[in-house]
């Protein structure tokens, strides 16, 4: 916060400049988040001191990036580097670095900035003596919750908790939300093999887990699909199936995986070809959970594959899941890590499905800020204490930050204006797939709020080329450019990317 305040005055001509005396980090948050009212109820800025454009005055990186990128190199692995940020003068939706570069940011670290940068509701969150302490006394949450914990939980994570689930167990990642899930399934179905709760373990069953041999160790599954991305840990890796250099060399379970719809774009003019692809990734999945060796236990989906290439299914392709998890008495998960909190127009993707009845549980991370999964089912607590559990089974200060972005989120109506907005994007980028065809191919993502994406022949020169003209943007799969802006993105937001998309495809 500090760097904040130093480095405001001198961020863009367009940031408002404070003077020598300058007001605290709160009286500043709080005009603007007073500013960013207005626009709640009409066209103004979420942001009204906002850069106006993207600034690009070097190449990217420039010599300041290239000294930092040098010394981090030394301590640090930087292969993955995508740029280096300077989040001091980062601010709203703008992504600045060292060397005065302010970029149009709607890759949003990964999905996963919901509200802005530097975000005012935020700001106050986290200069807050509830989040002091939070902090400085972190609770091992299993054996020593504070003594607000459920306030937290029912005025935060719980009070956008998906229907029909009012339980959640938190987590650190995405990754460790998936396996937790895992965990509560497998412990599930044993105790219903078992004959309940109440029936203690076997000495057998004692003694063989420990050996990692069955029954203790049971050969149960889970079930993903192909070009799913579930996670980086031993059990979500083993459901990940997006890109090879995720899994080389790390050993796995011995998991199946089911086929993924790969629609035809434009969906109206393929719609039998879809459904039929569907039903046939429907009548495999039931396949391989009546016959694979280890069964199933439970079927685990992403509303949208965005690691995996962006790969959109039907509603009518989810709701036949959630009849084969019904049907086999399996469990459907959905991994919301990504598509959670607002980005498709819902607050959670699956929303969209309109399922009769709700998924056993859904995952959640990124945009959250914290992690773990959501259930409804009381069996799906372990019938002994220390079975799903950790040091810190969470973090009770990202769990009051997502607190302030869900007030945020409500304050200023994003769902509904991600919805509008994404609207709006889409309808542009069709109109620039017409244009020039060979840029924008199998466009998807309508009425997805600004969830979109599209492949490109050149993806990978796109990426690059969208830095030189002021937008950090991204990629997934092999050949998808994917949009990931975050829920304060604006119209005026989408006209600045959509000109200098064409600006790229016209080069």
């Amino acid at each position: 916060m500090a760097s904040f305040l130093r480095t405001a005055s001198r961020t863009l001509p367009a940031t408002r400049r404070f003077s020598a005396q300058t007001p605290s980090i709160a009286t500043i948050a709080l005009q603007r988040r007073h500013a960013s009212s207005a626009a709640a109820n009409g066209s103004q800025p979420f942001f009204p001191d906002e850069p106006v454009e993207p600034i690009v005055k070097t190449q990217i990186p420039g010599p300041q990036s290239k000294a930092a990128i040098e010394k981090l190199e030394k301590v640090f692995d930087t292969r993955s580097l995508n740029m280096i940020a300077d989040y001091g003068r980062s601010y709203g939706n703008y992504i600045a670095d060292p060397d005065g570069n302010v970029l149009l940011d709607v890759y949003a670290q990964i999905a996963s900035i919901p509200v802005g940068y530097n975000n005012p509701t935020l700001q106050l969150a986290a200069t807050s003596p509830e989040m002091a302490s939070a902090i400085i006394n972190r609770p091992a949450l299993g054996n020593f919750p504070q003594h607000d914990w459920a306030d937290i939980l029912e005025t935060g994570i719980l009070s956008v908790a998906p229907k029909g689930l009012d339980q959640v167990f938190t987590g650190q990642s995405g990754s460790d939300a998936n396996e937790l899930a895992y965990k509560a399934a497998f412990m599930w179905k044993r105790q219903q093999q078992r004959g309940g709760a109440n029936v203690d373990f076997s000495d057998h069953e004692i003694t063989s887990a420990m050996n990692n041999q069955s029954p203790g160790a049971p050969e149960l599954s889970i079930l993903s699909f192909k070009s799913a991305f579930h996670g980086r840990l031993f059990g979500s890796l083993s459901t990940t199936r997006s890109k090879p250099i995720h899994k080389l060399d790390i050993p796995a379970f011995d998991w199946p995986q089911a086929p993924f719809p790969a629609l035809k774009y434009p969906l109206e003019d393929f719609a039998a070809e879809n459904a039929a692809e569907e039903q046939r990734c429907l009548d495999e999945t039931e396949r391989l959970i009546k016959e694979w060796h280890a069964p199933p236990t439970a079927v685990v989906v992403e509303p949208i594959q965005s690691e995996g290439g962006d790969n959109h299914a039907s509603a009518s392709f989810f709701r036949g899941l959630r009849t084969l998890t019904k049907k086999h008495n399996i469990l459907f998960i959905v991994d919301e890590v990504q598509t959670g909190v607002g980005a498709t127009g819902q607050f959670w993707a699956h929303e969209h499905w309109n399922l009769e009845s709700p998924p056993d549980m859904v995952t959640f991370s990124k945009k959250a800020q914290t992690a773990g999964y959501y259930y409804g089912n009381n069996d799906l607590r372990p019938n002994k204490p220390y079975r799903q559990f950790n040091t810190w089974m969470g973090d009770p200060a990202r769990a009051i930050l997502f607190r302030a972005i869900i007030q945020e989120i409500k304050r200023l109506d994003l769902v509904r204006h991600t919805a509008a907005t994404g609207s709006y994007l889409y309808d542009g980028l069709a109109r620039l797939a017409e244009k020039y065809p060979g840029e924008i191919m199998n466009l998807r993502g309508k009425g997805q709020g600004t969830f979109i994406a599209w492949d490109s022949g050149r993806r990978d020169e796109v990426l690059k080329k969208a830095k030189a003209v002021g937008v950090n943007i991204g990629g997934s799969g092999e050949r998808a450019v994917r949009l990931r802006p975050m829920l304060v993105f604006q119209k005026h937001h989408a006209d600045l990317l959509l000109e200098r998309l064409e600006r790229i495809f016209g080069s």
